[in-house]
Formats: structure tokens, sequence, C-alpha cells
């Protein structure tokens, strides 16, 4: 949503001006205040930041993939609501912590009073039923030692997995299949 961007310009036609920081961005924070506040209103902007950022990660995707990459991240803080993408991913990783933590963390982090977080949470699928959708799970409600053990445990399961390889050799067909392709039109237009 950078300014004169496609989903920025979009987002100040529908919500107005009054959510730009003086620098032009756009004030995340008023704007959460709006989407967490009005159901409609968040489904608004999903509608209209979902499909921009789709295309930013398959771009990001196949940049990865090209490079040789095994795996690729992508931070999707509601992945499981908005349900469609998770059919393209072939391991989801829940890192959750515990309501109360997650609350705390939330009022810190965004300066919020209980009912924002609250309104923010709520506007969240519940844990149970992320946690019965994730492939794998991190509980990130203690302290970043614990955490940082799991996600390096996690981590050496991916890069010992060959669940990558079947993507590459088929890649490798295509690439290969569309250059005998191009020679052989090469070689009848030049015979």
């Amino acid at each position: 949503v950078q300014p004169h961007s496609k989903a920025h310009q979009q987002i100040l036609r529908y919500f107005g001006t009054e959510i730009l920081l003086e620098n032009g961005e756009i004030n995340r924070e008023a704007l959460g205040n709006i989407v967490f506040s009005q159901p409609e209103k968040r489904r608004l902007l999903n509608s209209i930041t979902h499909p921009e950022i789709l295309k930013e990660m398959l771009k990001q995707i196949l940049k990865y993939f090209v490079l040789g990459y095994r795996y690729v991240i992508l931070d999707i803080p509601l992945l499981f609501e908005t349900r469609g993408l998770t059919k393209f991913m072939r391991y989801t990783v829940l890192v959750y912590c515990d309501p109360p933590a997650q609350r705390a963390r939330l009022m810190r982090r965004n300066g919020l009073d209980a009912a924002a977080a609250d309104a923010r949470i709520s506007s969240q699928i519940p844990l149970e039923e992320k946690l019965q959708w994730a492939t794998h799970v991190i509980d990130n409600s203690g302290d970043r030692e614990s955490t940082r053990r799991q996600v390096l445990q996690l981590h050496a399961r991916l890069e010992d997995s060959l669940d990558f390889l079947w993507a590459r050799l088929a890649a490798g067909a295509a690439v290969a299949g569309l250059g005998g392709l191009v020679f052989l039109l090469l070689r009848h237009l030049i015979s």
C-alpha cells in the first residue's frame, strides 16, 4: 500500500484522505481502528489488498525458487481467516501465544486499550480452530530462547525434506521442453 500504488489509490478512494499521514503513507492505526470495528469495511479493505499482496507473494516465491531455496516462509497473519491461500501451501506454521499474553502484547505493541485489543483478537478465527489447521505449531508463550529452539527444529525438518524436489523436477522438465520446442521451431524456420 505504498503511495501511488494501485491498492493505495483504491484505499484512499473508499476510506478517504483522513487516514493519511503527513508523508502520504497510510496511517495503519487509523485504518485499523476503522476496519476492526466495522467488519464490512474490513472485507472491503481485504478485497483491495489481497490481490495485490498475492501478486507480490507469487513474485517472491518464484524468485527464491529460481535461486534454489528449499522453502519460502510467507508471513501471513490472517492465513486461516482468508482460507483460500492454504491450498497453495505444503505446510502451514501457526505461531501463537496464550490469549492473555496475546492481548497484553497487542496492547503494548499498538498502544491499544483492552477493548480495541479484544476487537482485533475477536476478528480472528479462534486459536483452537487454527491449531487444527496448522501442520506445524510454535508456542511463542515462553521466552525467546524457547521459541528460538522450536524454530530451529522446524527449520531442520524443512531443510532435510525432499518435498521441494518434485517442483524442481517439474520446472526443469518444463524448461527443457520449451527449450526443445524453440530449438525445433528455429531449425524449421532456418531450413
